[in-house]
């Protein structure tokens, strides 16, 4: 595996869209050297597999005249990466240099040794989006020079044929030259299989799934690469977008961690809308689920003393609530403080020794919960603790009553019911944007205006081992 800081490198993606992105990833400068220093890697092997072909001629050599030669069976012992760099082209994409780097090859029978220094290469790489809206690199171009190529001989008749090799060196450099920028661009290919694992489309749990695929092109300057993705939830299986757009938000240039990540409050909020919209945002809440040394119970005698009308008529039964919200909660982040806003209903019913039931009334819930995000491995979760809440008599089965007679209970049923089986659910979390088996290590979450942000530095586990940043 190689890299999710790698894979951003470059940027020259021929997307017009303009879907603003529910989240941004930035590529920092510290990220592209940890980039750098896992593709050197890859880069090292594939110069391990130059081949240099066997040579063979005459050269006439004064005094002595024509000298017949033949090299064959070289094999590389050495190659060494030691100055490499990389940068941003601000506007463009990335360029890769590397300088000063050698080869050291000897043929079978350790008659010859070839030293090849002073190599250069020098490219540019690109990020195009495939047709899954994933990226995928490409080299827009290469050069590559051999400084030098020094073969020594030994033994024998080395004397002779060192006073004409540096007729054979210019024949090794040229057809080295031809062979690096090949073995280069190979290298940044082999990044798009592992480019392809992006879950662009990763799955929550059984009602939603988030997408991640790329909305439009990369903001490339001097010291960062920012890429834009969708970051919008679905129902599984049903792509109906809610009625409202993500809005332009912008990442602080902050550089101390390789990655940051910026969740809007978009993504949040259209999560609230597939988990409306499937159903999911409702609870039977009965008696057995109430605290056992809670003084107020789900039964008729309880609700009787604050409402006579229901223990006259329904004396001795138990009960049990229906809390649904009747649309999608709101989700607002400002500076360390992250609130949502729920419209429910809670609809109370008496359960007959049959199993029937009897409505008893349905009150209006308007409710406010304290948000605390956290990171969870590879995922976004959070818990939630209640602020505030108001209830009004919605429809009445029993006649008039006080409504605000029963907020003690209610105030305890979101308390010690709703709420911890809520944040059971949302300590599962839900899918970061992520390559491969990448991890997150020296992680930070803020929560900002209208965003949350992730700073973070990236552990790969290479096809060479793990490495971390």
């Amino acid at each position: 595996m190689f890299l999710c800081c790698w894979l951003v490198l470059g940027a020259l993606i021929p997307l017009t869209l303009s879907t603003d992105p529910g989240v941004k990833v930035k590529l920092t400068a510290k990220g592209l050297e940890y980039g750098r220093q896992l593709g050197m890697v890859s880069i090292q092997e594939k110069l391990k597999t130059i081949q240099v072909p066997d040579f063979s001629g005459n050269q006439r050599v004064t005094p002595i005249g024509k000298v017949k030669y033949s090299l064959t069976n070289l094999k590389i012992v050495d190659v060494g990466l030691p100055t490499s760099s990389v940068a941003l082209v601000p506007g463009t994409g990335v360029r890769l240099s590397i300088g000063k780097a050698f080869i050291q090859r000897r043929n079978n029978s350790g008659s010859f040794d070839l030293s090849v220094s002073d190599l250069t290469v020098g490219t540019s790489i690109a990020v195009e989006s495939d047709e899954t809206g994933r990226p995928a690199v490409n080299t827009v171009d290469c050069a590559a020079t051999v400084g030098s190529a020094n073969i020594k001989f030994h033994g024998g008749a080395s004397w002779l044929y060192n006073l004409f090799r540096k007729f054979i060196d210019k024949a090794i450099r040229r057809a080295l030259e031809r062979q690096i920028c090949p073995l280069v661009t190979n290298a940044i290919s082999d990044l798009n299989p592992q480019l392809k694992t992006l879950n662009v489309l990763a799955k929550v749990d059984k009602h939603a799934e988030i997408e991640y695929s790329m909305v439009s092109s990369p903001a490339v300057t001097a010291s960062s690469l920012e890429l834009g993705l969708k970051g919008e939830f679905y129902n599984i299986g049903k792509k109906q977008e809610p009625p409202f757009s993500a809005a332009a938000f912008n990442l602080p240039p902050q550089a101390d961690s390789m990655l940051y990540i910026g969740l809007s409050a978009f993504t949040a909020n259209s999560a609230a809308f597939v988990y409306s919209a499937a159903g999911a945002l409702s609870l039977y809440v009965t008696d057995d689920m109430v605290p056992p040394a809670s003084p107020f119970r789900l039964n008729t005698n309880t609700f009787g003393v604050f409402i006579p009308q229901i223990a006259q008529r329904f004396l001795g039964l138990t009960m049990k609530l229906l809390v649904k919200t009747v649309k999608p909660p709101v989700v607002t982040f400002e500076p360390n403080n992250t609130m949502v806003k729920a419209s429910g209903t809670v609809t109370a019913y008496a359960i007959h020794p049959n199993s029937t039931l009897s409505p008893l009334f349905v009150l209006n819930l308007e409710s406010s919960v304290s948000a605390q995000p956290f990171l969870s491995e590879m995922r976004v979760a959070g818990r939630v603790s209640l602020n505030n809440m108001d209830l009004t008599v919605g429809t009445s089965y029993v006649g008039e009553f006080q409504v605000g007679l029963l907020n003690s209970i209610f105030r305890m049923v979101l308390r010690a019911v709703v709420i911890p089986v809520l944040n059971v659910q949302l300590a599962k979390g839900y899918p970061l944007p992520a390559i491969g088996k990448m991890q997150l290590v020296n992680t930070q979450l803020q929560v900002l205006k209208d965003y949350m942000l992730i700073g973070t530095d990236v552990q790969f586990n290479s096809i060479h081992g793990a490495s971390r940043g």
